[in-house]
């Protein structure tokens, strides 16, 4: 406040870039306006844009796809894993094309997606990875943190994240050359360390505050402390939910360390007298238990379905119309129960009340159906 630099030109920003990168394990951040600002900063700077494909997951929040769609680029969704609802990179070779220039994988709910198969297929066809790690501040898949292993990493500090300035953003790279390119999209062209009015790209304003970053500074320091107490109450709510025959908690690969921004469970309504997925939430939400039901399919956005895409290939709406990925249908609509992550920051009776309020709906199905 008393610096004088609010915005542009204060130290604050370059302060909390330095230590993000560090605590995530990069060499180099460059803070923005938001994590869809991050995701289309990272895309410009990779050079993709009118008619270029980019294969990522129809499981996430639209932010991912509408990013591509913003510069030009297709997005081509593939399906996600059973068990992790991460992208399935068994399925994504099928879907490169000789106009395949990215992958962006979703760390969905914080935990990393499989990094070393989708780094394979990257070198393989020669395409740029970019980690959508909004949710994933802390995660760490092997010795590696999330955000450091694709071209760039991008995240969000949007109100509902783990680290949270209301909005916010951040983008992750290990090379100086695309921390450079990125700074200069974000901030209106200009180059690190040249004149006021030079600026080389057609950049937008996409600058964090000086008040974000001091607030997302203040926060970092007991980053680490939140983070094992969500893992701790993770671990133990997952044993008791284990015990209750049709709940079936989302099991990551032992490489991956989620920073569990959602806790996901599956729900199987056979168990349950087939009570529909949102009358089970309803169920929930009347003993106290604040879930969610997650994102619908990305390619049944109705945002989408008049979006014209490049090269006379008609709306995206019509790419659309064609898919149906079966694992996150039933992920969509019928399994998938999100915990928001401020609630294992409880205590250990506070998820044996998750647990209670499941065992009781159960009891007591009939009187539900």
């Amino acid at each position: 406040l008393h610096s004088g630099y609010w915005g542009i030109g204060g130290k604050k920003n370059e302060e909390f870039a330095r230590k993000f990168a560090e605590y995530q394990g990069a060499k180099y951040g460059v803070t923005c306006a938001n994590g869809t600002a991050a995701i289309e900063i990272a895309l410009r700077a990779l050079n993709i844009g009118y008619g270029d494909e980019v294969v990522t997951t129809p499981y996430t929040f639209m932010a991912t796809a509408q990013a591509i769609l913003y510069v030009n680029a297709k997005p081509v969704f593939v399906d996600i894993e059973e068990d992790t609802y991460n992208i399935n990179p068994s399925l994504i070779e099928e879907a490169i094309t000789d106009r395949t220039k990215a992958i962006i994988p979703v760390h969905v709910g914080g935990a990393p997606a499989n990094m070393d198969e989708i780094m394979k297929i990257a070198k393989k066809y020669n395409l740029y990875v970019i980690e959508d790690a909004a949710q994933a501040h802390g995660a760490k898949w092997g010795d590696r943190g999330a955000g450091t292993i694709g071209e760039y990493g991008t995240f969000s500090f949007q109100s509902s994240k783990n680290l949270t300035a209301g909005e916010g953003g951040i983008i992750l790279t290990n090379s100086e050359e695309l921390a450079d390119k990125a700074w200069s999209y974000m901030n209106c062209g200009r180059v690190r360390k040249g004149k006021w009015y030079q600026h080389v790209i057609l950049g937008s304003n996409y600058r964090m505050t000086e008040f974000q970053a001091a607030i997302l500074l203040a926060q970092l320091e007991r980053a680490e402390e939140l983070f094992r107490k969500r893992e701790e109450n993770a671990e133990y709510l997952t044993k008791r939910l284990k015990e209750i025959e049709g709940i079936e908690p989302l099991e990551y690969p032992s490489k991956a360390r989620s920073a569990y921004h959602l806790y996901i469970f599956k729900y199987k309504k056979e168990y349950f007298n087939n009570l529909p997925k949102p009358k089970f939430i309803e169920a929930m939400v009347a003993e106290g238990i604040p879930c969610r039901p997650g994102y619908i399919p990305l390619y049944r956005m109705e945002a989408f379905v008049n979006f014209k895409l490049p090269c006379g290939e008609g709306t995206f709406g019509d790419y659309c119309s064609k898919l149906y990925l079966p694992v996150t249908e039933r992920a969509c609509y019928e399994e998938a129960i999100w915990l928001p992550q401020f609630v294992l920051l409880g205590e250990k009776e506070d998820m044996d009340d998750i647990a209670e309020a499941i065992i009781k709906i159960k009891k007591n199905i009939k009187e539900l159906t």
